[in-house]
């Protein structure tokens, strides 16, 4: 017996633009100039397809790419990718031997990591590229402030040795998509202190010395170093929605068609749990798609849609697979293409709408996009967006 290994797909897909990546890595270099640029494509590109976004990136001017995972890294080298890519978060006995060989630089924010990626780098032969990581107040990875002089002694002993090279020295900010806040102030004094004792103690110049994320890159000039990181910009959507969209050109498009459309009349109650009863006879419209695919519950009754030309609600309760609008008088027809969100420029709702309804942020929006879902590249930018305030119409 033999098995199908083609993708489930749904009567739906989200377009990515390429043009919109580069346009926005292009953008971010303008606001980063003189510094290199480590694209984030981590949990496949946001939701936007690995390779093809990395390649976009690389094209824009991008010199690095950053992912989460070793097996994302590994992932892109498949893929024909040569640029360096770091991937940062390792478990103890993972294959880094696979990392050695592929080249793919490993961060490090503990003595047991260096220890693992020593051996791994022992056994193939190879010098790893490791970014030694400090926290600085994000209290996730990375060696406390007071734990970093050990940290940078053992890798340097390490490194002598010949199984790793110092690539780089690195944090992450807890705060810097909220103007203002002082913890930014404290974190960039602390990541100057571990710079600080790092080259007191002998780390070459030549480590790459990165801590901007998207917001950081946008705002905060002082912290871009030597490298900047950006993640969500890359993708178009505003890593301070307060302050505007900086320009940015929203990459994806989520789109389905109408599966089923029915008159129903007044007093018809919608889905599960009858969370929304028709006010008077009307066109029910069926969009096949639900939580498994990514959209959430709670847009239940909340979130809108782009269909037949107007905005219509979700109405009543998102199920698994599909979920309904009401469509009132309006003529709509079985196949008619139903937009959840994209950059807006038809009148439908944005991907930072969709998050302002739902109370949440558009990383979530995008990255929960289910793999039923198929992700479709184009390359169809059509001018370089003015930025926009928020609230601003188009």
């Amino acid at each position: 017996m033999s098995f199908s290994t083609a993708p489930l797909v749904t009567p739906a897909e989200a377009r990515v633009d390429l043009a919109a990546i580069r346009h926005n890595v292009e953008l971010l270099a303008g606001h980063a100039p003189g510094v290199a640029m480590m694209a984030a494509v981590k949990a496949d590109a946001y939701g936007h397809g690995l390779a093809p976004v990395a390649q976009a990136c690389l094209e824009a001017g991008a010199t690095r790419l950053g992912t989460a995972f070793l097996r994302e890294g590994l992932a892109l080298r498949e893929a024909g990718i040569t640029a360096p890519i770091l991937s940062w978060i390792i478990t103890p006995g993972e294959p880094l031997d696979d990392a050695a060989v592929q080249e793919i630089e490993l961060s490090a924010g503990a003595p047991w990591a260096l220890d693992e990626i020593a051996a791994a780098a022992n056994r193939t032969g190879r010098t790893v590229r490791v970014h030694l990581k400090v926290d600085t107040g994000m209290s996730r990875g990375g060696a406390p402030l007071a734990d970093w002089p050990a940290l940078v002694d053992r890798a340097l002993a390490v490194q002598a040795g010949g199984a790793i090279e110092i690539a780089g020295l690195w944090s992450h900010f807890a705060c810097a998509d909220i103007p203002g806040h002082p913890s930014i102030d404290g974190q960039v004094s602390a990541f100057d202190e571990a710079l600080g004792i790092a080259d007191k103690l002998g780390v070459p110049s030549t480590a790459i010395r990165h801590i901007a994320n998207s917001a950081a890159t946008v705002t905060l000039p002082r912290t871009r170093y030597d490298m900047v990181r950006p993640g969500i910009a890359v993708y178009g959507l505003s890593p301070i929605p307060e302050l505007g969209d900086f320009a940015l050109r929203p990459a994806m498009t989520l789109t389905a068609r109408l599966a089923n459309v029915k008159r129903v009349p007044a007093g018809t109650g919608v889905s599960y749990g009858h969370l929304y009863v028709t006010e008077r006879e009307t066109t029910l419209a069926l969009v096949p798609l639900g939580y498994a695919d990514g959209i959430m519950r709670g847009a239940t009754n909340t979130a809108e849609v782009l269909a037949g030309g107007k905005r219509r609600r979700v109405a009543g309760r998102v199920c698994m697979d599909q979920f309904v609008i009401d469509c009132g008088d309006d003529a709509v027809e079985e196949g008619d293409e139903v937009v959840l969100f994209g950059p807006g420029d038809n009148g439908e709702p944005t991907c930072q709408e969709w998050a302002d309804s739902l109370g949440t942020i558009t990383h979530e929006i995008v990255t929960r996009i289910g793999s039923r879902v198929p992700r479709v590249h184009v390359d169809g930018l059509r001018g370089k967006a003015e930025p926009r305030l928020r609230g601003e119409q188009v």
